[in-house]
């Protein structure tokens, strides 16, 4: 049995991780949540043991660290606007606690960790970025991660996966990722102005961020130490090119660009997945699939707006 501690297990990309993980016989995770936007707490199951609680709580971090073999801190304010609103929580749950974490495990315990790509900020001009590329980030939402990887990296069983911007449908959904919100837009105001239309960025569906981690789960020796972008290849794309795509699902959605516009959002790159596919992990959820996925949420029963506040 490998005992797993998932913190922020209740948010976008944790509830569909745990999905995931809990078809395998062989683990028992522990979910760690303060459920800050609502969520219900799940009830237990036979591998499954949701708790309610604050990664900043040492107490409690503690005891987890006795308790589980593998660590996988997804807890994090997340998102320039969210993380500039509440910047000394952003501190202390996106690098202050993973560094507290990370001081008190010992050698043999592992750690997967998701930062982000937003670590480079801006790239150069027809260069993709790779791991080796300079870290400029330009928020305080890619600098804390940037140094929550600086902090695992320091140990040798780690390994840190830099996602490119995630897309897709999840338990605690959120429509303020690029594609999703993108995609929202088309689906009920039918029109978008866009500015600044060349930058650029990377996608990977959540899906494929799941399937990353089981694939680093079950090659940890191999992998152990290193960096991986994580993104599909597929999709480097403008946001022009993005709005086109979702042209393709949605007939009648119109953009225009605005020329005399700014975007706050300056991060503008292109990265490379070569390093990971070079193991044996592709991504492969194309984003027509996810943005065809989204279309058919959004117009569902199931969907209820929601804020990343």
């Amino acid at each position: 049995m490998v005992n797993i501690l998932i913190t922020g297990g209740a948010g976008y990309i944790g509830s569909r991780l745990i999905n995931q993980l809990s078809l395998t016989p062989a683990i028992h995770i522990t979910s760690i949540d303060t459920y800050m936007f609502d969520q219900k707490l799940k009830k237990n199951t036979e591998n499954v043991t949701y708790l309610q609680g604050d990664v900043r709580d040492q107490k409690l971090i503690l005891e987890q660290i006795k308790k589980n073999d593998v660590f996988i801190p997804l807890a994090a304010y997340v998102g320039a606007p969210l993380c500039k609103k509440f910047p000394k929580e952003t501190q202390e749950i996106n690098f202050d606690a993973i560094k507290f974490m990370c001081e008190n495990l010992s050698k043999e315990q592992k750690v997967l960790m998701p930062v982000t790509n937003s670590g480079y900020g801006i790239g150069e001009k027809d260069k993709f970025c790779d791991e080796t590329s300079p870290l400029k980030p330009l928020s305080l939402y890619g600098k804390t991660k940037v140094m929550a990887e600086d902090v695992i990296m320091q140990r040798e069983n780690s390994i840190s996966f830099r996602l490119a911007t995630v897309f897709g449908v999840s338990d605690r959904m959120r429509i303020d990722l690029l594609v999703n919100n993108f995609t929202y837009i088309a689906c009920f105001e039918k029109k978008l102005n866009i500015f600044e239309p060349h930058f650029r960025r990377n996608y990977i569906h959540i899906s494929d961020i799941s399937r990353a981690f089981i694939f680093a789960l079950d090659n940890f020796d191999s992998l152990k130490g290193e960096i991986f972008n994580l993104g599909l290849s597929d999709a480097n794309l403008t946001k022009e090119q993005l709005c086109i795509e979702i042209q393709k699902v949605i007939k009648d959605f119109k953009y225009v660009i605005v020329p005399e516009g700014e975007d706050p959002d300056k991060r503008d790159y292109f990265v490379s997945n070569k390093k990971i596919e070079s193991k044996g992990f592709r991504a492969e959820f194309s984003l027509e699939k996810g943005i065809t996925e989204l279309y058919k949420y959004y117009l569902s029963d199931q969907f209820r707006p929601s804020k990343n506040y």
